[in-house]
């Protein structure tokens, strides 16, 4: 029997540790896009991350004076250049947008000049596209503004916010789901962001190997739920303050602090064998709530996120985070049993299969921290 369960635990470790291709947090991009129609006409102000929007329309466009222009004004940090640098090459920049971000049915027409902003410390531009639509009611919208060949970004979100024909929502687009309708229903919008939060842990190894550390570091199902909840409540707390702007830490500080906070839990699970003591039960605890207020920090930067609070908002929020638990929850499920098992068919084995997952995980925070500072 503990064979089985040394092969089973193995199994669902391999699959639960593979890396993706959309793990890394430094290599995605969030579109921010506000959809309003009236009368016929559909209008969108679209924000996109400046320097891939130079790179990528310099490249399908053709355009070495858009990439030479745009890229120097970037590295200067002159966000005045920047926004000249894309007004020079208007036509080219907004011919790129407008064939990767569309109403189906309508005709764009580029609208307005583009202006400059910024969104977490990262230059964004601004610019406007109209629709002229020969039939009202629901639009079916479509997203597929980057990645492109260049290859440099692999995951890309694209946050909508729409009012149209008197229904308000939100939705979240990216590769694999670029469309959305506007009549779609209350369900369909949950489903769209449940969906995205299951998928943000899913494909987020960094936040998978904390469970995994909180796991290997339970000796009891208490101490896992304890540990589970603690985490829960820490980064719903931060997700939520962060994503409706109320806090803002740059990702740079999160993102070392995160990797930190996999090697240390990890490290204290491989080298504690009292965790179901309560002193040692109750300092785990205190750890494990201070680290996941910085991991609600990072969902909530994947997620994109930072406008003023409305209850569309929070809903969609709201609903992201129930995608993160309900996987979080399976993991746990499906983890936890075959550890325990393991442990009372056979606890020598089961102590050194724990100790050598807690120590594999420890080393691989601490790469990923100092390859974050």
């Amino acid at each position: 029997m503990s064979r089985i369960a040394i092969s089973g635990l193995a199994a669902v470790l391999f699959a639960v540790l593979w890396p993706s291709p959309a793990d890394a947090h430094g290599f995605s991009s969030t579109v921010y896009a506000d959809v309003t129609a009236e009368a016929g006409r559909v209008h969108a102000d679209l924000q996109l991350e400046y320097d891939l929007l130079v790179v990528s329309a310099a490249d399908a466009e053709r355009d070495d004076a858009l990439f030479r222009e745009g890229t120097a004004a970037f590295e200067a940090g002159d966000t005045t250049a920047m926004a000249a640098a894309l007004n020079a090459h208007a036509e080219r920049a907004r011919h790129y947008v407008t064939e990767r971000f569309t109403v189906r049915g309508c005709t764009a027409t580029p609208s307005g000049t583009f202006t400059m902003g910024e969104r977490e410390g990262v230059p964004y531009a601004t610019t406007g596209i109209d629709w002229a639509c020969p039939q009202a009611g629901g639009h079916l919208v479509e997203a597929r503004l980057f990645p492109d060949a260049e290859g440099y970004v692999k995951d890309v979100k694209t946050i909508v916010t729409y009012a149209v024909d008197g229904r308000h929502g939100s939705a979240a687009l990216d590769a694999g789901h670029p469309t959305f309708d506007t009549g779609q229903r209350w369900y369909q919008r949950f489903w769209e962001f449940f969906r995205l939060g299951a998928e943000h842990l899913l494909t987020g190894i960094d936040h998978i190997l904390f469970l995994v550390a909180l796991i290997a570091g339970s000796r009891r199902l208490r101490d896992i739920v304890l540990a589970a909840t603690s985490f829960t409540l820490a980064h719903s707390v931060t997700f939520m303050l962060a994503a409706l702007g109320l806090v803002a830490v740059p990702a740079g500080v999160v993102e070392p602090v995160i990797a930190l906070s996999i090697a240390v839990v990890a490290a204290m699970s491989a080298l504690n064998k009292d965790a179901h003591k309560e002193a040692t039960g109750n300092a785990r605890l205190a750890v494990v709530f201070c680290f996941g207020l910085i991991h609600g920090l990072g969902f909530a930067g994947a997620l994109g996120i930072d406008e003023p609070f409305s209850w569309t908002l929070l809903w969609s929020l709201l609903v992201f985070n129930v995608g993160i638990e309900a996987v979080q929850l399976g993991l746990i499920g499906l983890t936890f049993p075959l550890l325990l098992l393991l442990r009372r068919k056979a606890p020598e084995t089961g102590r050194w299969v724990t100790g050598a997952v807690a120590a594999g995980v420890a080393v691989m925070g601490l790469v990923w921290f100092f390859q974050r500072l």
